[in-house]
């Protein structure tokens, strides 16, 4: 007889979030010391030891889930956690490229510049490190419903740390990582903030940072009622990373995407956005980064002292950034759902 899939308890979930949690930061005190320390020039330093050590703790818990199950008499796919299938084929590709990068670096040496998001190396570890670190969204996914904020917090961290780790790997375009005086500078059109074309890099760089924090949230909405302290969660789980990357010289502008989390929780409670309510779907998808980047020019102007230079580009830019928000809200549901 076919045995069916079991399902990870809250507490499994929960220790797998905490061991991915530790997984994560390793890799966040890894990004700051390749922009932050020059003579950085092995691979055996403190902070491949916290990553890789996390990697290692949270290797060994899901496969003691997937051993247990063995033990119990079940057998094949029947032994693995539903959810829990893609982390267990993660786990050895992230080990390959992990060795891989010791290789790498031994051979061909340390990246400390932009080279570093594009190494075929790191691209293997970021992708087997994010399908791992979202095994408790895959379990929650299977579920659905209306969850509380602590059933859905190891779902939440999840989500957070993905999201997170995709804007890491894309901080040639991460607009967190500016502070108050390079926004200011940037869309002022001032020739040491390279003129019209560090606005260009600034404008592009808050449309894609836009759509990597935005994307998580609509997509939770669709398949839950996301509980009140989701948004304010990831942001402040993105902006740990943030900061870190930007050696807490943005602390400012940090603040101001803590303060759109909550004002995006607001939204969630009072708007309760679905698939089913698709009028407050698609206001949801153009409030929140509407005000998310109205904070972010009225913080960096109130740190400053003045505003912009170019009025059209700090009014413009949080409208063009939440028609942007409509859109995806219009691609990822077209329809009410029957």
């Amino acid at each position: 007889m076919q045995q069916g899939r079991v399902r990870a308890s809250y507490r499994t979930d929960l220790v797998t979030v905490l061991l991915g949690t530790w997984f994560s930061l390793g890799l966040f005190l890894d990004a700051w010391a390749h922009s932050n320390v020059p003579e950085l020039e092995t691979f055996f330093t403190p902070w491949h030891a916290v990553f890789y050590s996390g990697f290692a703790a949270t290797g060994a818990w899901i496969s003691w889930q997937v051993w247990r199950n063995v033990q119990a008499g079940r057998r094949g796919l029947a032994a693995v956690p539903e959810g829990y299938g893609p982390a267990v084929l993660a786990l050895p590709v992230f080990a390959v490229c992990g060795f891989g990068d010791y290789l790498w670096h031994t051979f061909i040496g340390i990246e400390q510049g932009i080279d570093i998001l594009f190494s075929p190396t790191h691209l293997g570890l970021i992708t087997s490190m994010i399908v791992i670190l979202t095994t408790p969204l895959r379990t929650a996914w299977a579920d659905g419903g209306s969850p509380s904020f602590l059933r859905f917090l190891p779902a939440g961290l999840a989500l957070s740390f993905a999201t997170a780790l995709v804007l890491l790997f894309a901080q040639y375009a991460d607009a967190t990582v500016y502070g108050p005086e390079g926004i200011i500078r940037a869309f002022s059109f001032e020739k040491g903030a390279g003129g019209s074309g560090g606005a260009t890099r600034l404008a592009a760089s808050i449309t894609v940072t836009n759509l990597v924090l935005l994307a998580p949230l609509l997509l939770a909405v669709r398949r839950f009622r996301v509980p009140v302290g989701t948004a304010t969660l990831l942001q402040v789980v993105v902006m740990l990373l943030s900061t870190a990357v930007a050696n807490y010289e943005n602390l400012e502008i940090a603040a101001a995407f803590v303060v759109s989390g909550i004002v995006a929780d607001v939204l969630l409670w009072k708007l309760r956005p679905s698939e089913e309510r698709l009028r407050e779907y698609r206001v949801f998808a153009f409030a929140v980064p509407l005000v998310t980047w109205a904070l972010y020019f009225a913080v960096a102007g109130v740190s400053v002292g003045r505003m912009p230079g170019v009025t059209e580009m700090w009014t413009g830019a949080p409208i063009v950034a939440a028609l942007h928000g409509l859109l995806l809200a219009v691609v990822l549901v077209p329809t009410r759902r029957s």
